[in-house]
Parts: structure tokens; sequence; C-alpha cells
């Protein structure tokens, strides 16, 4: 992405044409350092979830919030051009964590909000494998006015409805999720059945080994309006991009 907030440019200075979704399909893309989130936006992504490093995405600094937040903004400003979501995790590893990696993520919830981020995204499970809903009620809290998402911790408990009831009653504005299974594609039934359940009231993020060469089926077969992928190679997501406006 070149300037603040613009795409790259032509040589005749006129901005390269945007990628044409369909009104309600929205690309978002995972992303873990300032290049990759400018390439991001460039391929059309509409939304960034911002991870720090690690496995699956940790916290990420506030440095790099404040870095993609004024690469994002347009000149003059203080307008955004895409929504960033700010991962909010203390450690690679399982979904269940002591009061201090709690604390942390409270930490990071009020450090993601001061920093300016549109959202943030977490999950935190119990020992039998359930929604902690507690302390998700509390990082919500924590969060308004910012969109909160559950990560894919959600496919890790073993009542997949349950779960989703509980995240539409905490108020949880998104659930990434593979339908329960090792790809979205895999799991395009439980995902369509997400979006049937959720009626409206939560929005189902397929996510999980999306690609250009899936993304047309796991849409036409699940009803989800988004879809989750990494962009950590812009050319693999230009591609995503690409096939999934591609009827």
């Amino acid at each position: 992405m070149s300037g603040a907030g613009g795409g790259r440019r032509s040589d005749d200075g006129a901005p390269p044409p945007s990628p044409r979704h369909p009104p309600s399909l929205l690309l978002e893309a995972y992303v873990d350092t300032l290049e990759t989130a400018c390439a991001a936006v460039d391929c059309g992504a509409g939304r960034l979830e911002l991870c720090g490093p690690g496995e699956g995405g940790l916290t990420p600094s506030r440095a790099l919030i404040g870095a993609v937040r004024a690469a994002l903004t347009a000149e003059g400003t203080r307008a955004i051009a895409v929504p960033i979501h700010v991962m909010i995790r203390p450690r690679e590893g399982d979904f269940r964590y002591s009061d201090a990696e709690f604390a942390e993520m409270r930490d990071g919830v009020l450090m993601a909000r001061e920093a300016g981020a549109e959202g943030v995204v977490c999950g935190i499970l119990r020992a039998d494998g359930s929604l902690d809903v507690e302390r998700m009620r509390t990082l919500v809290d924590l969060a308004r006015p910012m969109r909160v998402a559950c990560h894919r911790a959600f496919d890790r408990t073993p009542d997949a409805d349950a779960a989703l009831d509980q995240l539409i009653a905490l108020g949880v504005d998104l659930v990434l999720t593979s339908g329960h299974a090792a790809t979205a594609l895999e799991g395009t039934g439980t995902l369509a059945r997400h979006v049937r359940r959720a009626a409206g009231r939560i929005v189902i993020l397929a996510g999980g080994g999306v690609r250009a060469g899936n993304v047309r089926r796991i849409l036409d077969e699940t009803g989800v309006q988004e879809v989750h992928a990494r962009a950590s190679d812009p050319q693999v997501f230009a591609a995503l991009v690409r096939a999934s406006t591609t009827p």
C-alpha cells in the first residue's frame, strides 16, 4: 500500500480499480506485520485480523497496531480504510488460561481499545472444553464499544450448538469457525447449520484452509457472507479475492 490510506497507483497517478465484491461478501485477512496488512488491503480485504508473532497469532504490540492504523488512515482525515480486529491471546497452545494470563488478556483488550482498534478477537475455554462464559462476558464488557469476535477456540467445544447459543447470549458479534472440522471445506454442512441457527444474530465467519480453489464451494454450500484467510503471501490472497468474486 503506498501513501497513507491509499492503494498502489499507476504511472499516471490514477488509483487501481477496486475489487468488486458482491455487496454481502466480506474477506477478512489474517495479518501479522505492517507489510502484510497493507498488501491485504491493496488486494481487497474488507477487514484485518491483526496478530502478533506465534503460530495461530498472539496479541500484537501497541506499536504494531498504531503503525497499521496510521498506514491505513486516509491522509488528513480520521477515516480508516478497513476495520482492524486485534487478536487477544497471551500464548500459544490451548485456550484454558490461568488467572495471570486472564489478567493479561484484560489488559490486551484495554490496550486495543485505547489504540483505536475497531474490534478484538478472543476465546476462552473451561477444563471440560466448554466456553468459559463468565470470563468471556468480562472481556466482552471491557471491549465495548468495539466489536468482539470469538476465534477458533469455538471449534474445540464439545457442543457447537450450545456454544453458539452462549456466544449469541453474550452479544459476541462474530465467530470464526471451520464448522468443527479440520478445514472449512470439510465443515460446510455444519457451517450451513450454524448460519441457519444464528439467523443473523451473530456473523458466521468461515475460516480454516480457505483458498482460491475452494472458496466458491464454501460460499455456495454454507450461505456464509464472510470468510477468513491468511494473507502472508499477497499473491495467494489476491487469487482468493479474485476467486471469491467470480460467479
